[in-house]
């Protein structure tokens, strides 16, 4: 199969996702993370934020409606049945809070053949309604069986 790079340098349309208070306190529960600030508004406070504390890698909670068109995007054309999961990366800023509308982009930074694999690479920009950014992301999928 010929690796296809329509799809670099691509944007797709923002996603919005709302951060309630039970999806966090079940992702931490999921987890296993014990720390109060993921469960009391007051513990939370005290320790300084504005509310419930999102755990940092619930970045997969709200930028999963910004990747999931992305991965199925014809321009992108990946096999799923030969894909692997690549890596991730993180820059955390601010935290994200119960009640926080997060807005997050996708862009298509690169695809590349290496190996006999095609490497898939996605940038997120995630950022509150306020327009701070709460995480930049970039994720890489690998799949296997690509012609160079």
């Amino acid at each position: 199969m010929a690796l296809k790079t329509d799809a670099v340098g691509k944007s797709w349309p923002a996603y919005e996702y709302e951060v309630g208070r039970e999806k966090i306190r079940e992702y931490a529960q999921v987890m296993e993370i014990e720390n109060p600030v993921h469960f009391d508004a007051e513990a939370a406070k005290a320790a300084g934020y504005r509310g419930i504390v999102a755990p940092p890698m619930f970045v997969v909670v709200y930028a999963a409606g910004a990747m999931g068109p992305v991965l199925f995007d014809p321009d992108v054309a990946m096999n799923f049945a030969a894909m692997v999961h690549g890596g991730q990366e993180f820059e955390w800023g601010e935290p994200v809070i119960s009640g926080d509308l997060i807005t997050t982009t996708t862009t298509c930074k690169d695809i590349y053949p290496k190996d006999g694999k095609g490497f898939y690479v996605f940038e997120t920009e995630s950022k509150n309604q306020n327009g701070d950014l709460v995480c930049k992301a970039t994720w890489t999928n690998i799949v296997r069986g690509i012609e160079e």
